[in-house]
């Protein structure tokens, strides 16, 4: 998910932040994990709801070797600061795991308390995408494909799938944007594309008129990738059409939403981990237990399906492994392509990055306010 702005948090945080509270190692009929995210924001929301179907899955099956998982849940608010508040929280509690956080600055931000002391706590992020979560720490993994692997497989669908040799590129100017367009960029040119421009915009509501009168006049562009999110994408495809520009629009997974919009998102293209609609078996029951638990809510997203399979997987591990940190940890991390967890969103092995670096990026195509998989997958 796309890199929200964080302030100067590292340079702030210091040992007295981590309170070393010998923690993990549980006793009783309770083995707890933590489960941190933005429940308020609508993409984050069904996080904390797959979370809780899993952790109900689980127990009415009998927990985890007869002991009772529990969900101990943190909001962060998609705010860094919140993040790290949220962080020395479940640090200092008797949790053996965490999930989260949703968003890429606030896994960022978190990091730093996670890894740090003597007792540090595995963070198993389901949508964190930015590639600097790879170098966050040895106690920090994800399960969502990053940055780099969305913006290749925009301009292998590009270049491959429809055919086009160039483009326009205008992108979020922080840290989200400009990796999904270097990476576009790099793989769009290595197939013998051409961008004929790239072009940084800040903002929710972007003034782009300048790029978009620039692209109209030149009219060699056949497409427009807009590495960013919904909010801002919403208003420049509204600007790119006042001046004509009906040209194929293609952006990453901070589109997501955008279906919402009606006609307006008609034939965009969004480049996504997961999809409701996959037809898998686990996929199929686990989206089926969604719709019955949660009757009036929207599909599962990217990070509810990413969720699930992250509390699983640590159902898994702890079952195996044992329940304090330390045991967790080494768990996880045979977690490997030698022995793969097999989830709804696919087969997850970490790396020694803690990244999945072998996850499918799958495109999708809005067609009558819905998301479905574009054609040829």
């Amino acid at each position: 998910m796309a890199l929200f702005d964080r302030s100067a948090l590292f340079a702030l945080l210091s040992p007295a932040l981590v309170v070393l509270a010998g923690c993990g190692a549980h006793s009783g009929d309770t083995i707890r994990i933590g489960l941190a995210g933005a429940f308020d924001d609508p993409i984050g929301r069904p996080m904390q709801l797959a979370a809780e179907l899993a952790a109900a899955e689980i127990n009415a099956a009998g927990g985890i070797n007869g002991r009772k998982l529990e969900l101990v849940e943190k909001n962060d608010y998609a705010d860094p600061d919140s993040a790290v508040v949220v962080a020395n929280a479940l640090y200092q509690s008797d949790v053996s795991a965490v999930v989260g956080h949703l968003f890429s600055g606030t896994t960022l931000a978190a990091a730093p308390v996670y890894n740090a002391g003597g007792d540090p706590v595995v963070a198993i992020s389901p949508s964190s995408s930015s590639p600097e979560v790879s170098g966050a720490g040895a106690w920090t993994f994800r399960v969502c494909p990053s940055d780099d692997a969305h913006g290749a497989a925009l301009a292998r669908w590009v270049r491959d799938r429809l055919g086009l040799a160039r483009g326009t590129v205008l992108y979020l100017n922080n840290e989200y944007g400009r990796g999904v367009r270097q990476r576009f960029v790099d793989e769009f040119e290595k197939r013998g594309g051409e961008v004929v421009a790239e072009s940084p915009y800040l903002g929710d509501k972007p003034d782009v008129s300048a790029y978009l009168d620039r692209m109209a006049k030149d009219g060699r562009s056949q497409f427009l990738v807009i590495a960013g999110n919904r909010p801002e994408a919403e208003e420049i495809i509204q600007q790119a059409h006042r001046r004509g520009i009906n040209v194929p629009v293609l952006g990453g997974d901070g589109l997501e939403g955008i279906e919402g919009a009606g006609a307006l998102a008609e034939g965009v293209y969004t480049s996504m981990a997961y999809i409701s609609l996959l037809d898998t078996p686990a996929n199929r029951k686990f989206v089926a237990a969604y719709r019955a638990r949660y009757p009036t809510a929207p599909a599962p997203n990217q990070p509810a399906a990413a969720t699930y399979d992250a509390v699983y997987l640590l159902r898994d591990v702890i079952a195996k492994s044992g329940s304090s940190r330390k045991s967790v940890r080494d768990g996880v991390n045979q977690v490997n392509p030698s022995n793969p967890f097999q989830g709804v969103t696919g087969s997850i092995a970490f790396d020694s990055l803690g990244d999945v670096p072998n996850r499918q990026v799958y495109i999708g195509v809005v067609h009558n306010s819905a998301v479905q998989l574009a054609e040829g997958q």
